[in-house]
């Protein structure tokens, strides 16, 4: 069965090592006879969220922004997958924002059940994702129908392009075909 996978590429770089792990997951997707979508949040306006909770309420933000459409499109997608460069250890703030403005889903009837995790930075120790993919899992966790179901780091890219021919390239695609 045919599943709706929304990925989001939240580097503001053009081209940038997280984003070809997206486009690379986008792609096995595909092949696998999928229908994904990939946002970029690079040229997206994304006002911060104030915390007012009017939301959790009305099921939507009183802000209007790019936020809205990309959140409509996050409800109906069976699968989420979120691509983010690793900054300070944490994921970008692009991606921060977009998660703390997507809060009028917690109340809503979201179709998503899988949510995958892409990561990409300069260092390459094991433990460099791990704060990153801990916070998208605390948000994962408040949505009891979904849960984290796969991650995926790539270490050791810096310069945009570092990443082409990594074999990770391939394990992106395989992660995304296989679902």
């Amino acid at each position: 069965m045919s599943k709706r996978i929304l990925v989001i590429s939240s580097s503001l770089r053009k081209n940038a090592n997280s984003e070809q792990l997206a486009l690379s997951f986008a792609e096995g997707a595909r092949a696998a006879g999928h229908d994904a979508e990939v946002i970029s949040l690079r040229d997206k306006e994304i006002k911060f969220c104030i915390g007012c909770f009017v939301c959790q309420k009305t099921k939507r933000c009183f802000m209007h922004d790019d936020a809205d459409t990309i959140r409509e499109k996050m409800l109906h997608a069976d699968v989420l997958v979120f691509a983010t460069p690793i900054y300070y250890y944490e994921m970008s703030g692009a991606l921060k924002t977009m998660l703390d403005r997507a809060n009028p889903l917690f109340p809503s009837d979201y179709q998503f059940r899988e949510v995958y995790a892409l990561a990409a930075a300069a260092e390459d120790e094991e433990y460099v994702p791990q704060k990153a993919f801990s916070g998208i899992e605390g948000w994962v966790d408040c949505f009891e129908k979904a849960r984290l179901a796969g991650t995926l780091f790539c270490g050791g890219v810096t310069d945009m392009g570092d990443i082409k021919g990594d074999p990770v390239l391939q394990k992106a695609f395989d992660m995304g075909r296989k679902i």
